[in-house]
């Protein structure tokens, strides 16, 4: 029986005359030894696999984002600063405001003051004595005529509507430019 199983095995690439195929054995090549390198090329590659973790373990920030983070932060500065300067105008403003109605108050002190300074009796004697003026008489005083008043007429035509006064305003155009 082994014999007849040997048979098919090797004559039908069976294996001991079941229907599963005989599994090829191809012969191993010797493993190679690695080649051990050199300390210092050993130390490089310590090196350069730590600098690769490293690389690896950094996180990545688009430049994008740096730019915004900058423009944020510019944007931040100049509200800050606009912000402090608009502070100072409107400090400057109220203190400008108070100095005005404090003026104000004083022009109409001083008005109310100069009123009652000025005596039209005492401006009189001042003239009188002072500046020998007097009072004029009667054929002194003349009556000139002016020209009568002015007056205006409007003329009605009967027309009426926009299209009318805007034909009549492009004919004026047209008239001015000839």
């Amino acid at each position: 029986m082994a014999e007849a199983a040997r048979i098919l095995e090797y004559e039908d690439a069976y294996f001991y005359g079941s229907a599963v195929p005989k599994r090829e054995v191809f012969d191993e090549p010797a493993p190679e030894q690695a080649e051990i390198p050199a300390v210092d090329e050993r130390v490089r590659q310590r090196e350069r696999a730590k600098a690769e973790e490293m690389a690896r373990s950094l996180p990545s920030v688009s430049l994008f984002a740096i730019f915004g983070t900058v423009l944020v932060g510019a944007l931040m500065t100049f509200m800050i600063l606009a912000q402090i300067s608009y502070n100072e105008i409107a400090g400057e403003t109220a203190r400008l405001n108070a100095q005005m109605s404090e003026l104000t108050d004083k022009q109409r002190k001083l008005g109310i003051a100069f009123e009652s300074v000025i005596d039209m009796k005492e401006v009189e004697r001042y003239a009188r004595d002072e500046l020998g003026m007097s009072n004029p008489d009667a054929d002194q005083i003349a009556v000139i005529s002016s020209i009568p008043n002015d007056k205006a007429e409007i003329m009605d035509t009967g027309e009426e509507g926009v299209l009318s006064g805007l034909g009549s305003f492009i004919s004026s155009l047209l008239e001015h430019f000839k």
